[in-house]
């Protein structure tokens, strides 16, 4: 699939699921990796993750793009377009989008945690991604010394 056959789905299913029209553009974006879509507030544009279509097929897209589609026609009225508003989550049941997308196979990630510290009068540890200079700080249970435990490459 190409980005033209991706544009003339997005606009059948706006028709066919909001009766109202898509007027910007759909495209595949391969940079993409944690997310199925995205719909861009500044340009009105959607953005669809490729990699979504080719493990889960078209059942798993139509999802995305109902989803991307619920963003895009209540943020040009003017209605409550975030995850978190009620008429986006509403809406986005009434045309059976998804409300997360699926798990690209290899996509998840590990831990961040880099450095472990431990204090030595209570053994609390400390996970972090950054390091920090021990002398400088104390433990924030009972003020004892912070020493590295670990580090992780």
């Amino acid at each position: 699939m190409d980005n033209k056959e991706l544009q003339l789905i997005v606009e059948k299913i706006s028709l066919k699921s909001f009766q109202k029209p898509f007027l910007h553009k759909a495209f595949f974006n391969n940079r993409l990796k944690t997310t199925g879509g995205r719909y861009s507030l500044t340009d009105h544009h959607i953005e669809i993750n490729p990699k979504h279509f080719e493990h889960f097929g078209y059942d798993e897209l139509e999802k995305i793009i109902k989803h991307e589609l619920c963003h895009y026609h209540l943020h040009l009225e003017g209605r409550g377009y975030m995850h978190k508003d009620r008429e986006f989550r509403e809406l986005l049941k009434k045309v059976g989008g998804s409300r997360h997308c699926q798990t690209l196979p290899g996509a998840r990630r590990t831990s961040n945690v880099l450095h472990v510290y431990e204090c030595t009068a209570c053994r609390l540890t400390y996970k972090r991604k950054r390091r920090f200079d021990t002398s400088k700080y104390v433990c924030g249970k009972c003020k004892g010394k912070l020493v590295k435990a670990k580090s992780f490459s």
